[in-house]
């Protein structure tokens, strides 16, 4: 299996990032390489997305889905989808209050993927992964400071 962890802070209260990080449709408007969004609803958001990852250049449908919400943590599945190939990604954020902000720290796991992503390095895979995952925190830093 191929997992990611890591440590974020907000300078917001806990209540409002973990609302805001905890809210599928505020994700995905974060996100700066989606051609279209399908669906966006707190529970739900889909999208299409083109990626520029060295070992896969196609579009794909991603479907993001909160899986369980609760006051510290929220769950969720992604499942994108393109042409040879999927993977499903189960996501847990917990939301902790540190001084005046809120510490958010995230795990994520590679639980499956299909087709061609199957014969692609996990060393290829994180890398790639890294980079998407620190674009994608700086998103949402700079949407949540926004207001």
């Amino acid at each position: 299996m191929i997992r990611f962890e890591g440590d974020r802070h907000f300078p917001l209260p806990k209540q409002i990032v973990a609302s805001k990080l905890s809210d599928a449709a505020f994700l995905v408007s974060c996100l700066q390489k989606v051609e279209k969004v399908l669906e966006s609803t707190p529970d739900r958001a889909a999208w299409k997305l083109r990626t520029g990852f060295s070992f896969l250049s196609t579009s794909l449908d991603v479907t993001l889905s909160v899986t369980n919400r609760e006051a510290d943590k929220t769950t969720y599945d992604a499942h994108s989808k393109g042409v040879g190939a999927s993977s499903l990604v189960r996501a847990v954020l917990s939301f902790l209050p540190s001084g005046e902000g809120t510490a958010v720290h995230y795990e994520a796991e590679v639980v499956e993927r299909t087709g061609f992503l199957k014969i692609v390095s996990n060393g290829l895979i994180q890398a790639a992964a890294k980079t998407v995952i620190e674009d994608t925190w700086k998103s949402i830093e700079a949407k949540l400071a926004e207001g």
